[in-house]
C-alpha cells in the first residue's frame, strides 16, 4: 500500500518516529487502529467488558461466581471473620 502525505505531516511523522525510536509504519498502523476503533464505537460509552475484554475468562474458578448465592455467602462470611478471599 502506498499513499502520499503532505510535507508537514511527513515531517511530524518522522519526528515522532525518532522520538519514540520506532519505524514510521508503526506509528501509522497504531494511528489507523485507534481511528478505526473509535469509528466502530461512535456514539456509545465504553463498557467494563470493552475495557477488560481480554481478561474475561482468564481466571480459573467456578463459572458462576458472580451469581451463585453460596459463593457470595462464603465470601461475606470470610470477610466478617477478617479473612480475605485473596491468595497470600
Amino acid at each position: 500500500m502506498s499513499f502520499k502525505l503532505p510535507a508537514a505531516l511527513r515531517a511530524r511523522l518522522a519526528q515522532e518516529a525518532r522520538r519514540r525510536q520506532v519505524r514510521q509504519s508503526t506509528i501509522i498502523r497504531e494511528s489507523l487502529e485507534r481511528a478505526l476503533a473509535r469509528s466502530r464505537g461512535v456514539g456509545r460509552e465504553l463498557t467494563c467488558a470493552d475495557l477488560a475484554g481480554d481478561l474475561v475468562g482468564s481466571v480459573a474458578g467456578p463459572r458462576d461466581l458472580s451469581v451463585n448465592p453460596s459463593y457470595l455467602k462464603r465470601a461475606l462470611t470470610r470477610r466478617r471473620a477478617g479473612r480475605s478471599n485473596r491468595p497470600r
